[in-house]
């Protein structure tokens, strides 16, 4: 039998600490959450690795490295609400931080419930952030998510404020992009 509680130890000193993850709330949830319990049981082993473990066809928890910097990027503080989209373990994670979390795993992912939200999460990469989940920010709420477009993404950060969204990037991330929110691309003439 595996040792997970080793295991997410480990993560954390070796993966999590080390890429400038300095909340140490995430450390808190990442080593008491079992990650582990989020892949179906031949996958489990996978849980604590330095990669995109698959949870459900075509769809991925981010490496543990990825969703800490995305969630300390979004600032996530107790009280707050938050949409955990295609993001079982950074749903579990945001609860364990106080936040109050609801979760979109079917559907059309690009349409969000009716509530605006002052966190919202993605775990799967997309080439580029729906409007329907930048529409769906509260006022000063944050949208962490991976854009990618090509072999490298980025993490981007979307700030509501007075006058607008904002968007940031934040840092690289090689996330599989989900089925459905792949770059389109038009045709052109040589």
């Amino acid at each position: 039998m595996a040792d997970f509680a080793a295991a997410r130890l480990n993560m954390v000193e070796s993966q999590v600490r080390p890429a400038d993850v300095t909340d140490i709330r995430l450390h808190d949830a990442m080593r008491a959450l079992d990650r582990d319990s989020f892949l179906p049981l031949g996958k489990a082993h996978l849980a604590y690795a330095d990669i995109e473990a698959e949870y459900a066809p075509g769809r991925s928890l981010l490496k543990p490295r990825d969703v800490a910097k995305l969630l300390q990027a979004v600032r996530p503080m107790p009280g707050e609400t938050a949409l955990a989209i295609a993001a079982p373990y950074a749903a579990a994670m945001l609860e364990r931080l106080g936040l109050t979390v609801t979760r979109l795993d079917e559907g059309d992912l690009t349409q969000t419930p009716g509530d605006t939200y002052d966190v919202i999460v993605c775990e799967g990469a997309v080439a580029r952030a729906p409007a329907g989940w930048t529409g769906a920010l509260a006022l000063r709420g944050r949208l962490g998510v991976i854009e990618r477009d090509g072999p490298v993404g980025k993490a981007c950060i979307y700030l509501r404020a007075d006058d607008g969204v904002g968007r940031r990037e934040v840092f690289d991330a090689t996330p599989p992009i989900m089925a459905g929110f792949e770059a389109e691309h038009g045709f052109a003439f040589e």
